[in-house]
């Protein structure tokens, strides 16, 4: 948690109301996004009793399983479920635009520019919490293996197409969650916990009801206050008025309501087998009152995830946030191709190559959004300069200079005023963005008095001039890149005297390391094919024998 986090945690405890972390809005809202609010059985991991699902906030479709222990149930719940979804996730599919790429030309291994097709826009899922995540992610695995009629048609119990269909998307989706800023799979509790700093801890705010008392708390009531009733008033009844649909029950709930209403359902339904006059009408009866119980357990969760959705919207999108949704346009599109190519579905387990691939990817991706977020957002770059990782100030003189190469170019020196403490060492690299939106690379070149003579390279980084008088320090940047080619500057890309700069210690587009070998040019120890020539390795084992079997 970094410094103005927690500042920003005490200030909220003080004044009784969540303070904002951020002044604009970093992940990007779909104007049409599909909300879908799990609930699940509890003692069984993955058995699911509901979910609303949808994209009309007054009007959501409730799916239920009355008996979470017929798997007869849960599979039709998983075809419902895909009849929901699959076609909102198909809607985008085909309106396209064209981009043009770079690819390798087979034949030549150059680099060509070809037109491909990219979504114009991709659908976007919103869960309530991170628990909804996972259980999107077990959706996806208990169902993309599902065979169908055409695939198999001797396979004893056959899933509808959009089964298997909907798992692969959804595990997808899973995997794209866990890629730093992507957008295509939401959490909400997460999305607000970036964007509000609540008085109490992470793990509270796992509970999406607690975690909107605190941000937006009634009138006159403290976020305490209003948070512990979300989290623990109960009716009359002894059930929560807020219950969390985490996507977990609550246990009174289990215990008195669910559990007597599940015993009815399967005493009517064993009459309406058994032919016993009235038992059809008892059974409509016990799945109603079923269907009941169950979305009273959802609607205040789905209530709750459209009001954080109205939250967010109330703040303006980051510069950056348009570039990030772009990618999970590319990642959409990439899956719909892949979909219609009739690839096989994702593998239980990735390779050592594609792990690694996966992982070098989501460490740039987070480099990546941690610096666009402190560019877009001045609070955002406050919590890196207490931190150390940049500063701003004021230019107080500029005085110009050339490399000693032989063809000289510029590198002015520019000396800035102020009062942050970065952790800067000699030649350390700066960057920063010009007024026009290009970037600008530099070095730090020592410490100058307040008067502007520069103080020799190396000084001590810890205690610089001006320290010691509240004055602030001066720090002397030599400007590197980001100039031009020619022997002069080009107008603007030099700061003038009195401009406000802010530079970095951090990049602003980094970038991962070098690029992995292909699969056939990987050694089998690390997932490439076994090489033929190499002995095997260890003895082979025994053949079995009847002996091996109880």
């Amino acid at each position: 948690m970094s410094l103005i986090t927690t500042l920003a945690r005490m200030e909220a405890v003080r004044e009784g109301r969540a303070q904002p972390l951020t002044t604009v809005r970093h992940r990007h809202l779909s104007a049409r996004p599909l909300a879908f609010v799990p609930l699940t059985t509890a003692g069984e991991a993955g058995a699911p009793l509901g979910a609303l699902v949808g994209t009309d906030r007054d009007a959501p479709r409730l799916l239920i399983v009355a008996q979470p222990r017929d798997r007869d149930l849960r599979f039709a719940f998983l075809a419902e479920l895909a009849e929901e979804i699959q076609p909102y996730l198909d809607s985008y599919a085909d309106e396209v635009e064209l981009e043009e790429r770079k690819e390798t030309d087979p034949e030549t291994g150059k680099k060509v520019p070809v037109q491909v097709e990219l979504c114009q826009d991709a659908p976007q899922l919103l869960v309530p919490s991170a628990a909804g995540v996972a259980f999107v992610r077990l959706l996806g695995r208990s169902m993309r293996f599902r065979r169908t009629a055409e695939q198999d048609p001797e396979t004893p119990f056959p899933a509808p197409a959009r089964v298997p269909l909907l798992g692969r998307w959804l595990t997808h989706y899973g995997e794209r969650a866990r890629v730093p800023g992507s957008c295509l799979l939401l959490s909400l509790t997460e999305l607000l916990s970036r964007h509000w700093a609540t008085g109490q801890s992470n793990l509270e705010d796992q509970h999406l009801g607690s975690l909107l008392a605190w941000i937006d708390p009634p009138e006159g009531v403290p976020g305490a206050e209003a948070a512990l009733r979300a989290e623990s008033e109960r009716d009359a009844n002894g059930q929560l008025r807020c219950p969390p649909a985490g996507p977990s029950t609550d246990p009174a709930f289990d215990n008195k309501l669910l559990a007597p209403a599940m015993s009815r359902y399967d005493a009517a339904r064993a009459e309406a087998s058994q032919g016993v006059a009235g038992g059809g009408a008892r059974l409509r009866l016990a799945e109603a009152e079923l269907r009941g119980l169950i979305e009273s357990q959802l609607r205040p969760t789905w209530d709750a995830l459209w009001r954080g959705v109205d939250l967010l919207r109330a703040l303006p999108e980051g510069a950056r946030v348009a570039d990030r949704w772009k990618r999970d346009r590319w990642s959409y599109t990439g899956h719909r191709d892949r979909v219609r190519a009739g690839e096989p579905p994702q593998p239980k387990l990735d390779d050592a190559v594609t792990a690694a691939q996966k992982l070098a990817a989501r460490e740039t991706a987070q480099a990546q959004l941690e610096a666009h977020e402190a560019l877009d957002d001045p609070l955002v770059m406050a919590g890196r300069r207490l931190a150390g990782e940049a500063f701003a100030g004021e230019v107080i003189d500029v005085e110009m200079a050339w490399s000693d190469a032989k063809v000289p170019r510029p590198r002015p020196l520019v000396t800035i005023r102020t009062e942050d403490r970065p952790h800067l060492a000699e030649r350390v690299k700066l960057h920063r963005v010009t007024d026009d939106g290009r970037a600008q690379s530099g070095e730090f070149a020592g410490f100058a008095d307040m008067d502007g003579a520069d103080e020799a390279d190396g000084a001590d980084v810890a205690e610089g001039p001006g320290d010691a008088h509240g004055q602030g320090r001066a720090l002397v940047v030599r400007l590197t890149g980001g100039m031009g080619r020619g022997k002069q500057p080009e107008p603007g890309t030099v700061p003038e005297k009195g401009d406000r700069v802010c530079w970095t210690l951090f990049e602003h587009a980094p970038r991962g390391g070098p690029e992995l070998p292909d699969p056939e040019s990987t050694p089998w120890t690390h997932g490439g094919p076994p090489d033929a020539a190499a002995p095997a390795q260890g003895p082979q084992p025994d053949p079995m024998t009847e002996e091996d079997y109880l």
